[in-house]
């Protein structure tokens, strides 16, 4: 019968892949993902595994509405990006309208998966959870 690993005192488990990692570490050396201070401030800690707090905003509507009124800021708005939203307005108009092909890439982004954070700073829920 094999015991699982337990960190100790200078390590935690990669909120990640569960690896055990050093608490000072910036980047999980077995899966690659981001595991410092920062990361550990926007997350709960629940037996030695982070845990993150996601946004209660949904991936699919946001990148829906970039695809489709993107141009104008509306999935900036409705993140809670209300500079950026401006931004883009501005960008539209004064281009003629080709910068709504800024609202659209970003819309897809967010839909493929990346890694977008709402104007709180809480990034979306991945697909699937």
């Amino acid at each position: 019968m094999t015991q699982a690993a337990q960190p100790g005192s200078d390590e935690m488990f990669c909120w990640s892949c569960g690896s055990i990692v050093k608490t000072r570490a910036e980047i999980c050396v077995h899966c690659g993902v981001r595991v410092n201070q920062q990361t550990s401030m926007s997350g709960t800690q629940f037996g030695g595994i982070l845990s993150t707090e996601y946004s209660e905003k949904s991936r699919v509507a946001a990148g829906v509405l970039g695809i489709i009124l993107g141009g104008i800021g509306v999935h900036r708005f409705y993140l809670g990006n209300i500079g950026i939203g401006i931004l883009q307005i501005i960008v539209t108009l004064i281009t003629f309208g080709f910068g709504a092909t800024w609202g659209f890439v970003e819309g897809v982004i967010i839909i493929a998966g990346g890694k977008w954070r709402d104007g709180d700073g809480k990034p979306l829920r991945p697909h699937g959870q």
